[in-house]
Parts: C-alpha cells; structure tokens; sequence
C-alpha cells in the first residue's frame, strides 16, 4: 500500500539533511520532488501543485528546534497536510434511525456487492446490527448469486425477487420485509456498467428518490487511479453520495485516489478494503493514512485490531496458565487463530513503525502459520496438553503426520519452550513487581 510514494516522499526529505533551517532556496528541490511524487501516484496535477504550495508556505521561515531537524519538521508539515488532503478527521456512517438504509453505487467490478456484504458483516458484529441485504442488480444473476453465498457466508438474509426486473420496486418491497422481520439496518446493491451511461444513472437516482436512504455510498477500484476520481465526480453530480468507499487497497495501488478523491468530490472516504476476506474491512482515518504513507506505521489501528480479538476472561485464564506454566500447544494454535483474525500479515506488520519498510520486498504468505499448525494438528490430544511427553518416536510420528520433517517439529518444539519460559517470566515478575508495589504503599501508610 503506497510502496513507491512512501519511498519517493523518504528520498525527498533527505535532501534536507544537514541544513540548519528551512528556506526558499533548500526548500524548494524538495517541494519539486514532492509533486513528481505525487503525480508518479497518479494525484491529479492541480492538486498536487497546491499541495505542494501550501507545504511551501508552512514550511518556509520557520526555525528549526535544535532536537528537530529540517527534514523531520519537513515530515511533520507534509503528514498534516496529508491528512487534510484526505478529509482531516474520520466520518462516521449515519446508521441511528431505526431501519436504517444504505445504498451501495458504482461502476461494475468495483467491488460493491463484496464490499456490501463486508459493510453488513461489521456492523453485525461490531455494532450489534440485525442486517438485510437487498439484491437490486438485475442484471447479472451472477451478482445475486454472490450477495447469497456471502449472506450464508456471514449469516446474514438477503432479500431477492427473481422475477421481478423493477430496482425501485424491489428496493421498496425489501423495506416493508425488513420492517415486518425487525431487521433496524438495510444495504442495497444495485447494479453497476463497465462504463457510466445515462441508463444506469437514472436507475440509481431512481432508486434513490423512491428509498430517500440514510446514507448513499460510492464505490469505487482504488487500482483505477485518477479514473476513479473522474467516475465518482460524475456519480456525485447526479446523484450527490454521502462517502467513498476505496475497494482493493491492498493491491499494487498508486495512492491517488485516495489522495485526491476528497479535494474532487468534497466528500468523505468512510471505508477502505484490504482483501478479500469479510472482515477485510476499515475504517477510513485520514491522519492514520497519512502516517502509513509517510512510514511512520498505525499503531492506533494494530491496538483496535487486537481489542476486537481480545476477550478478558479467556486472557485472565491464560494468565494463569501461564504463571503455572500450563501454556500448552491448544492454547498456542487459539493465540494463531486470533492472530489470523486481525487480518493480512504484511498489512498488520506495515502498521509498526519501521518494520513495514523492511518488509516491503518480503512475500509475507497469509499461511505463514499453514505448517506450524499442521504439526500441532498432528499431536494427540494428550501431546497438545502436555508437551513434556514429545518423545523421538512421538516426534517422527508427528513429522510423517503433517508432511514434515523431523528437525521442523523439533525447531518448533524449541521454540515453544523458549516462548512459553519468556512469557512465564514476564507474567510473574510483573506479580512480583506488583507486589513490591504494594508493600511499599502499605509502608508509607
């Protein structure tokens, strides 16, 4: 994600190195840099060059604290204005009245009906919502059939009329059926073009005025680039959309919609997708963006990942498996399961400061994990739960189970050891700590 202008930004803040304070004359290779970096990103011209102009104006004059260097306080005003390009401050989806509706639109192959069933599927699960999905393309059995395997999918009804040819009329009907089964959230997907034409337009605003939704989405391939852009203005005009929607960020995207978008349209990105999975889903913050562009990583988003795994009676409980050294094989298989969860591999490891750039050039494989948990699959129950009993024999066995090799079990075995001695250390010299704590307030008292 934004691989090549992250690097270019980098190279470009160099050029400050060594000076002692920011003028018109050093500053002024660096802005230049900057735009080639931003319209390599496929950032529309007019935008960069003001962006670059405000930068110019923030930076120029300014003294540089003696622990700040000029390219660090470069960094600093180029990420604020980032953010700014990229709407400032994240905005929420309208979803407090009681159905709410939501409309999804787009070009075809933008990734709607996924990201429909992805949408429905966080706010089932993060939100406590009761969704239905509404098949309103009728054009394409294909996209029915889809939204249907990814209702079943994420346990969520979808709402069809095979029969009937008429969007506004199916929308309409699937309103009164979700109000008579008590579902409170409704996500329309309509049907998409290769290209836009006035027919599909006047579909959609057509459904549109007859639902008056809450919220109208726009949906749109970040892959396209400055073609996005142009394709959600015209769609904005006619049918004056709530947010965007950027599909695909995962993949070999140049960054310029997501940079451009908001400066184009005046509306607010509300979601990104990462993948293909169902919960390949986020929300869309400008100033975390701009801090994973400029490499500065997205703590804030790895922490959110990790609560929404985290259970506090199951980690009480591992806490004190731990401190007993009862930590097994199950409980490290549970500890990958939730780990997987959380998301791409590479993407969670880009959101540490510093480890995406190193990682940039590695294939992290979404089935890292795919051999270590064949060979704790391959143990019995009784090796799962006490490791102690991993003899040469039980070991070769394991080995031949999971297709692999002897020395790969035994590493793993090593490893596990190691970790679970670390992580009991940890657990009871935090206790001892803690209890050190305690007894020097009950002194002072």
């Amino acid at each position: 994600m934004f691989e090549n202008l992250s690097d270019r930004l980098e190279k470009s803040f160099k050029l400050l190195k060594g000076e002692g304070r920011i003028t018109e004359i050093n500053v002024a290779e660096t802005l230049k840099d900057i735009r080639r970096a931003l319209l390599d990103a496929d950032v529309n011209f007019k935008i960069a060059k003001s962006f670059t102009d405000t930068v110019k104006e923030e930076a120029l004059g300014q003294d540089v604290l003696k622990s700040v260097k000029p390219g660090q306080m470069m960094t600093k005003i180029v990420h604020d204005e980032l953010a700014k390009l990229m709407g400032g401050q994240m905005v929420d989806i309208n979803i407090k009245t009681n159905p709410s509706i939501i409309l999804i639109a787009g070009l075809q192959g933008s990734g709607k009906t996924t990201f429909s069933g992805k949408l429905a599927h966080m706010l089932k699960t993060k939100k406590g919502k009761s969704p239905l999905l509404v098949a309103c393309d009728v054009y394409r059995p294909a996209a029915i059939e889809q939204l249907k395997v990814l209702g079943e999918q994420i346990g969520v009804p979808v709402y069809t009329e095979d029969d009937n040819k008429n969007p506004v009329k199916i929308a309409k009907e699937a309103i009164k059926f979700a109000r008579m089964q008590g579902h409170n959230l409704i996500i329309i997907d309509t049907a998409g073009r290769l290209a836009i034409d006035e027919e599909m337009m006047n579909e959609i605003a057509n459904v549109k005025k007859a639902i008056e939704p809450h919220e109208t989405l726009f949906v749109v391939d970040s892959m396209t680039g400055q073609d996005a852009v142009n394709t959600a203005k015209e769609f904005n005009d006619r049918l004056d959309f709530d947010g965007v929607v950027l599909t695909k960020l995962d993949g070999d995207t140049r960054g310029g919609a997501a940079l451009s978008i908001r400066s184009v349209v005046n509306k607010p990105i509300k979601f990104v997708g990462t993948g293909e999975k169902m919960d390949a889903l986020d929300v869309f913050h400008p100033e975390r963006m701009a801090n994973r562009i400029l490499g500065m990583g997205d703590v804030v988003s790895l922490v959110e990942k990790a609560q929404e795994q985290y259970n506090a009676e199951e980690a009480r409980a591992l806490q004190k498996k731990i401190a007993k050294n009862q930590f097994n094989f199950d409980d490290f298989l549970n500890q990958i399961a939730q780990i997987k969860k959380m998301g791409n591999l590479k993407d969670l490891a880009s959101m540490i400061p510093g480890v995406g750039k190193a990682l940039k050039n590695l294939d992290i494989d979404d089935d890292a994990f795919k051999g270590i948990e064949a060979i704790i699959h391959s143990m019995t129950p009784l090796e799962r739960s006490d490791p102690a009993v991993l003899n040469g024999s039980r070991r070769k066995r394991i080995a031949g189970g999971s297709g692999t090799t002897i020395q790969d079990v035994n590493r793993l075995i090593k490893q596990f050891d190691e970790t679970r001695k670390m992580m009991r250390m940890m657990t009871t010299g935090g206790g001892n700590k803690a209890r050190m704590m305690q007894k020097m307030q009950a002194r002072r008292r």
